[in-house]
């Protein structure tokens, strides 16, 4: 690497790229969906597992499991540019990574560990789980869902039923989006070209460049400390949703580059101050259960719509649509829930670019300078 490339490639070069102005612009404008078609069927097909999920707790003697079982009906959205074979293998996938972790922290939880125990054991899993996702190459939505699923084992319990309960209802529900995906995927298109993923090139000094399997092991690291770091910061501020920070974090570092990485910081957080405040109107009015089931399957038919052609619309509305799920497992207080959700997300935008920042490589700073000659 020249001289002059290695000043252009600079952490100090690097922060006024980041922030220019042009970043925000990339990061609101339009794309063209690889097939609209499969995203209205995935979603689709995630709007009823989600919603018989919901109803089939909510009308059984487990009704505060109702929301558990609405995560598990959320596999029903990888894969769906798979052949049927291996779209069946991949909603399995899923499914697993729903209900696993859910497993593994309810039983932390019902051990009576303290909160941050807690957030740092979640931290752990976040990582296995990005590692897994990584490895299996299973596609968006990505580890996010995951986390987000076992974000919500971290809420205490005292006794083995309860833990049996939440590990059931997950599965029931990642049963039902395999059911589903089965009995509807003729309904997608199956001929679709897709873009070739980026890649950010790799010189000798760099050991693995990302997008390998050798790198999960490394993205699951990075993975996991900056979501210690997000949660914990939001726990000592006395936020009452610090694992909501950690999912901010991660959903981050989910760009395979550092443009695609300050992308998502912008979309995240603008998407969720708008989604948060369509989630606080409609909590405010204290809507029923069926009436919350109704606007989460309304907002997770729209978000697959959407998502494809700016991730900040599809986080419009994925934010309402993921503190509503909340509402269905019991929780109450809609203002403090709405605005501790972006000041969660902003934490974790801001760590995880921080993060992202100060570990790139050479190579990857030296491929943003070079996106934004291009795009400034």
């Amino acid at each position: 690497m020249t001289n002059p490339e290695r000043t252009v490639a600079s952490h100090g070069q690097m922060l006024m790229q980041t922030l220019a102005p042009a970043r925000l612009r990339e990061s609101l404008s339009l794309n063209r969906p690889s097939s609209v078609r499969n995203a209205t069927v995935a979603g689709m097909q995630a709007t009823i597992a989600v919603v018989i999920a919901a109803i089939a707790l909510h009308l059984s003697p487990w009704s505060h499991m109702a929301g558990f079982a609405a995560l598990g009906g959320m596999a029903a959205l990888f894969g769906r540019f798979a052949s049927p074979s291996k779209r069946r293998s991949m909603v399995f996938t899923a499914g697993c990574l729903l209900t696993t972790p859910v497993a593994v922290l309810s039983s932390f939880a019902l051990l009576g560990i303290n909160p941050v125990g807690m957030l740092l054991l979640l931290s752990l899993v976040a990582g296995l789980l990005a590692a897994v996702a990584h490895r299996t190459q299973i596609g968006a939505p990505g580890a996010v869902i995951f986390v987000f699923a076992a974000s919500a084992a971290i809420s205490p319990i005292t006794t083995g039923a309860e833990w049996a309960e939440r590990v059931f209802a997950t599965g029931a529900g990642a049963l039902i989006a395999m059911i589903v995906c089965t009995l509807t995927d003729r309904l997608r298109d199956l001929d679709v070209s897709l873009p070739a993923p980026p890649t950010v090139a790799a010189s000798p000094s760099t050991a693995v460049p990302p997008l390998t399997p050798g790198y999960a092991p490394q993205f699951a690291a990075r993975v996991a400390v900056c979501a210690a770091i997000s949660s914990l910061i939001a726990y000592a501020m006395g936020w009452s949703h610090p694992a909501w920070a950690s999912i901010g974090a991660i959903a981050i570092l989910q760009g395979v580059h550092l443009p695609g990485t300050i992308h998502r910081a912008w979309q995240r957080t603008l998407g969720t101050i708008v989604g948060a405040f369509i989630a606080w109107l409609i909590l405010s009015a204290h809507p029923s259960f069926w009436q919350i089931l109704l606007v989460v399957a309304i907002f997770q038919f729209i978000t697959e719509i959407i998502i494809g052609y700016n991730y900040a619309l599809g986080q419009m509305a994925i934010t309402p649509m993921a503190l509503l799920m909340t509402a269905l497992s019991g929780h109450s207080g809609a203002t403090d829930m709405a605005v501790s959700r972006i000041y969660d997300t902003a934490l974790g935008a801001l760590v995880g670019i921080v993060f992202a920042l100060v570990l790139s490589s050479l190579d990857e700073r030296l491929h943003l300078a070079r996106h934004h000659s291009r795009k400034h």
